[in-house]
């Protein structure tokens, strides 16, 4: 445990240079994104949504807008293959991944870390308030841009499933592991794999979030 804490430390360091580093490296797809995302289609650059963080709470991610204007209320929370709410840019830039790009700026800002649990919305895949206790642990660490349950499945697994990888991840952080995870996900990314959602885990999350909804109502 005091090594594991000592870990954490010395990850917030490497975070924020790595992060800064980043920024600045990639500032040219940076720009470029931004430019043809705003050729493309009306609407911010950016898109901001609130997810659970460390301790469970709220912060404002940031991506790269790959959808048009209003589409989560249009289609729901998930889009799948051929979704025709998700633009020709969106298209690539979720392929290659460059839609988390700006998650560099919640990792310099503290919200996030470069590998962690993924951040979950704040009602999905249920309130913070539905999590049991051994769920919980996954909001211990700083979420991640990428984690221990992108590189076992990313979108082709179920929820329950994700999130005993993120509270395995809790149990075992180490240098070691998170070396691991980097360099697996560096791989799915050159190889564009498990990035779009399946259509049985659209379907059975989607049917998750209406009963929450429901839930939420009936309580």
């Amino acid at each position: 445990m005091h090594n594991a804490k000592t870990y954490l430390k010395f990850k917030r360091c490497l975070d924020f240079l790595f992060s800064l580093i980043g920024l600045i490296v990639l500032s040219p797809i940076l720009i470029l994104t931004a430019i043809l995302i705003k050729l493309e289609s009306k609407g911010p650059v950016i898109f901001k949504q609130e997810r659970l963080g460390k301790n469970g709470e709220n912060f404002k991610i940031y991506k790269f807008r790959s959808m048009c204007v209003g589409a989560e209320k249009a289609g729901g929370v998930y889009s799948a293959k051929g979704d025709s709410r998700v633009t020709k840019v969106g298209r690539f830039i979720r392929a290659t991944s460059i839609d988390e790009l700006p998650q560099f700026i919640n990792i310099l800002k503290g919200d996030m870390s470069i590998i962690g649990p993924r951040p979950t919305l704040t009602y999905h895949p249920w309130p913070i308030d539905k999590y049991t206790s051994e769920q919980r642990r996954r909001f211990e660490v700083r979420p991640g841009v990428t984690g221990l349950a992108q590189i076992n499945g990313r979108k082709d697994i179920q929820w329950d499933k994700r999130i005993e990888y993120d509270v395995q991840y809790v149990d075992n952080i180490s240098i070691n592991l998170d070396l691991k995870i980097f360099m697996k996900t560096i791989a799915k990314v050159l190889t564009m794999q498990d990035n779009v959602n399946i259509g049985s885990t659209v379907r059975s999350n989607t049917i998750n979030v209406e009963k929450n909804k429901k839930s939420d109502l009936n309580n």
